[in-house]
């Protein structure tokens, strides 16, 4: 997985994927993401009560991923399932516990690398498999193997964060009214929300790295082969970094947050999140006049998933 490689070697094989996460390249989906969050807001409205993280937030990267890979229509739910356990397992809602302690993972990169041999077999396509499939990575295609890790990554990422951030995003600006109420009467406000919504509600508590070389980080000595667990929830309320840190505040100015990560692993899907997250609190504020907690949240057990599982909202046009 990108995630795991260290340079040159992720260098090589993010390069050929990045022309098709630029801004350019993702902000030609607007349109086709503002359609899909008006089809999930009018199955919304029918229904009225939903359980906001599966019945509405789920539905939009589960569309976007499936459409922008070009999945079969019929596997979506089931790669979603694939994705939430693979962040999720260790809650026992979530995980499957004939599984033991194995994540979805590997059940996923067994569905890639099949998808992979298959559409080899046919003509190239308009979507990212065909440009993964297709493309030159140092010198030679990728594998259907490297495929099935590469999937898994950006599928999980895609579909699970995402998810994650929405839900978590609402309920925020519900126990804020006051700023839900601004973004209401000025739209404009959405970009400065988003960032404020990914700072305070981060999807992913932590990751961790491998220390290559001995070093020293604030004054802590670090061996080389040593673990090193990074945590964004702790980083993005940094007393040194943010005024007032554990305040929710769409007019956060300069938010330097760490949610997508730093440097040559900064997140890949950047631009796709903040278009996904933009469009739908947009069409989400625009359907519904009043948006209303029926329930009591309920997080995921995970020290890595930092989102919800269950949230029960009532929506009123």
């Amino acid at each position: 997985m990108l995630l795991a490689m260290d340079p040159p070697r992720h260098t090589t094989h993010r390069a050929p994927l990045s022309p098709h996460f630029r801004p350019r390249a993702i902000a030609r989906l607007e349109s086709r993401v503002r359609d899909i969050c008006r089809g999930i807001m009018a199955e919304a409205r029918e229904r009225r009560d939903v359980e906001f993280v599966h019945d509405v937030a789920a539905n939009l990267p589960t569309h976007v991923i499936g459409e922008y890979f070009g999945l079969p229509r019929r596997d979506w739910d089931y790669l979603q399932t694939l994705a939430q356990r693979n962040t999720s397992s260790q809650d026992p809602d979530l995980g499957a516990p004939e599984a033991g302690n194995a994540t979805g993972g590997v059940e996923m990169a067994a569905y890639a690398v099949e998808f992979a041999a298959a559409r080899r077999r046919g003509a190239p396509a308009d979507d990212l498999t065909s440009a993964i499939l297709h493309v030159d990575f140092g010198g030679q295609p990728m594998s259907d193997l490297d495929f099935g890790g590469f999937f898994v990554q950006l599928v999980t990422a895609g579909f699970d964060t995402t998810k994650g951030m929405l839900s978590s995003g609402l309920l925020t600006l519900l126990r804020h009214p006051d700023q839900l109420a601004e973004l209401r009467a000025d739209p404009s406000l959405l970009p400065g929300a988003v960032e404020e919504i990914i700072r305070y509600d981060n999807p992913l508590h932590y990751f961790r790295r491998t220390a290559l070389v001995d070093t020293e980080l604030a004054g802590t000595r670090i061996a080389a082969g040593d673990k090193v667990a990074m945590y964004y929830t702790s980083a993005n309320r940094d007393e040194a970094v943010f005024a007032d840190p554990q305040a929710f505040d769409i007019h956060r100015r300069p938010n330097p947050h760490l949610s997508f990560g730093f440097a040559s692993h900064y997140c890949i899907g950047v631009h796709l999140a903040r278009l996904e997250a933009r469009v739908f609190f947009r069409e989400l504020l625009e359907s519904f006049s009043v948006i209303e907690l029926i329930g009591e949240p309920v997080r995921v057990r995970s020290n890595l998933n930092n989102s919800l599982k269950r949230l029960p909202i009532r929506l009123s046009a």
